[in-house]
């Protein structure tokens, strides 16, 4: 453990299932960089994977069975990163398990299973956070303060999520060194196989997410995809309820730098954000226009590690009662409906198709 890193007195000892790329890239890391955050327990199948890991990050206890880990008294909360099709089933066993529950993003990949979670979660007193990390960003935590005390009544949001198709080499040189196992777990099948599904559940998510944090809840969306050559390319129209409308592109991978951003404009002013890879640990650049002060401002925050920060947040929440920042288990189900209906109103040539009344799975 990176001795610097000063805790506070009190930490939330946190078990992390899944020893695969997320954990190794973001949440082994951001557990012993986060000052109010203990890496106790680590658990995973694959014994040489969880051999490595072990070595490398040194956590007190080491799990191959997840059960296991969830009986261990001294476990305050589990950080679940394992492949989608698993987030639900996890987070289920650890809201049973009187856990408070970190589970990446996506919540999962059918309306019900999460709508069980939200059932089982609402007869328990525990913190449940979905990991779209964008939202501890502080440059985008500035323009949604401006978007609720300055910009007015909001007309139109404009977002890009712009994977590169440079995306891999820049971040072989950023990443640390990831370790794979034979042995690890896997679900039935290839989900990469179906690349448009594949794609709005590990991309998209994000990209709803960020229009849901910015502007409130999404009513509809019009869809339409097209791919070529390997490049894949959405563009969905939404209507939000606040009245506003709204053009979100996602492209996987564009031919040139990650690109990624928004433009926001409102009766009294106008939000623009550079977004970069996140792999980079980089706030976003914004600029707000204020046209009643006749001001624009832009904020500095060199803290660019979300992920850390996210984990203090989810932290803060539990031993504290602060404010829960991150994604709620509502965020997660209506992001979830969003990429299904982006995904039918596609197959249905652009149909309009309201939020509420999706159901099924991706």
């Amino acid at each position: 453990m990176n001795t610097n890193v000063k805790k506070d007195e009190r930490t939330l000892k946190v078990g992390i299932l899944g020893c695969g790329t997320i954990c190794q890239a973001a949440h082994f890391e951001a557990a012993q960089k986060a000052k109010n955050v203990e890496l106790y327990a680590i658990c995973d199948i694959a014994k040489d994977l969880l051999d490595r890991m072990e070595e490398l990050y040194h956590p007190q206890k080491v799990y191959s069975d997840y059960k296991e880990m969830l009986k261990d008294p001294m476990v305050d909360a589990i950080i679940i990163g394992v492949a989608d099709q698993f987030h639900a089933m996890c987070a289920k066993q650890a809201i049973l398990a009187g856990k408070h529950v970190l589970v990446e993003k996506p919540l999962g990949v059918s309306v019900e299973e999460c709508e069980e979670l939200q059932a089982l979660l609402a007869k328990e007193n525990l913190i449940f956070q979905v990991g779209n990390m964008k939202r501890f960003d502080a440059g985008l935590q500035f323009a949604n303060r401006f978007i609720k005390e300055e910009i007015g009544d909001v007309t139109t949001f404009k977002a890009w999520y712009c994977d590169s198709s440079q995306r891999y080499k820049v971040c072989d040189n950023v990443m640390p060194v990831l370790y794979s196992s034979v042995t690890m777990k896997k679900p039935k099948g290839d989900p990469k196989e179906n690349k448009e599904v594949y794609y709005l559940l590990g991309h998209a998510s994000h990209l709803f997410d960020t229009a849901r944090y910015m502007m409130g809840e999404i009513v509809s969306v019009e869809a339409k995809h097209v791919q070529k050559d390997g490049l894949y390319s959405w563009l969905i129209a939404c209507e939000f309820a606040n009245g506003a409308i709204g053009n979100l592109d996602l492209t996987i991978a564009a031919r040139k730098d990650w690109h990624e951003g928004m433009q926001i404009y409102g009766t009294n002013g106008t939000i623009e954000v550079k977004t970069y890879n996140p792999w980079i640990f980089r706030t976003s650049d914004v600029i707000c226009w204020n046209d009643t002060k006749k001001l624009t401002t832009s904020p500095y925050d060199e803290d660019g590690h979300f992920f850390r920060r996210q984990l203090e947040g989810f932290s803060d929440t539990i031993l504290n009662g602060s404010k829960q920042l991150g994604a709620t288990i509502e965020d997660g189900i209506a992001t979830l409906k969003a990429l299904i209906a982006t995904h039918q109103s596609v197959q249905a040539n652009g149909k309009r198709i309201v939020i509420k009344e999706v159901g099924g799975n991706l």
